[in-house]
């Protein structure tokens, strides 16, 4: 049983950056010779995704609609932090400090998703309080995802920036258009010749539980089915 495998990273933001960690790690994965041929693994990349939330959203779920895959791993940078962190869940709270990037994603671009623009309206038309308690988690079970990983940790702050906006929006579409599908998001450290070769150890092993995840998740939901009929 095959997995199909969604996953995303970002271009740069600040003009110090000479590359993206997030889109370095998945280029490190692109370039080896079927690392996961064995389990039956098919990864696409969507990468260089643009530090925007409006586009950065409506490309991730267009390809999601095309592709329809099992599971969706975003990355993102996270240049302040020294190990890879999974994300808990993302809320809406990006929002608040990025008012302007609604106000310029309605009047200056065409709406690519109107199921985007829903969200977008609903979360940044909610309270502060609504806003900071609406945490959409993630339906993967990460204490088991991560278990014995050396260089990776749970993280349950998103960063209330565009990995965040790109985050809940995901994951809000995925509830409600494809709750089977599987997504979490990985922030990637800098990554330097010392600490490299353990995260990408530590960033296949995360590759190859998903897949058997996602596997299980498809056999519980034929189950089911067949149970009902």
């Amino acid at each position: 049983m095959s997995t199909t495998i969604l996953l995303t990273s970002f271009q740069t933001w600040l003009p110090h950056h000479k590359s993206n960690a997030s889109d370095d790690l998945l280029l490190k994965i692109q370039q080896e010779s079927n690392p996961f041929q064995e389990q039956a693994i098919s990864l696409t990349y969507l990468r260089q995704l643009p530090v925007d939330v409006f586009p950065a959203s409506d490309l991730a779920i267009a390809e999601i609609e095309h592709l329809q895959p099992d599971v969706v791993i975003c990355c993102g940078m996270a240049e302040s932090r020294s190990r890879l962190t999974v994300e808990a869940g993302a809320t809406p709270r990006y929002l608040i400090t990025q008012v302007y990037w609604l106000v310029y994603y309605i009047v200056l671009q065409e709406i690519f998703s109107f199921k985007g623009l829903s969200y977008y309206l609903s979360a940044f038309l909610g309270n502060k309080t609504n806003i900071e308690t609406h945490f959409l988690n993630t339906s993967v079970d990460l204490e088991e995802l991560l278990q014995g990983l050396t260089e990776t940790e749970i993280s349950y702050n998103a960063g209330k920036f565009v990995c965040e906006g790109l985050y809940y929006q995901v994951l809000s579409y995925l509830r409600d258009y494809s709750p089977t599908t599987g997504c979490i998001f990985v922030h990637v450290p800098l990554l330097t010749p010392e600490n490299l070769s353990t995260i990408l150890t530590d960033f296949r092993l995360i590759i190859s539980r998903i897949a058997v995840w996602a596997i299980i998740q498809r056999q519980n939901q034929i189950r089911e089915t067949t149970t009902a009929a």
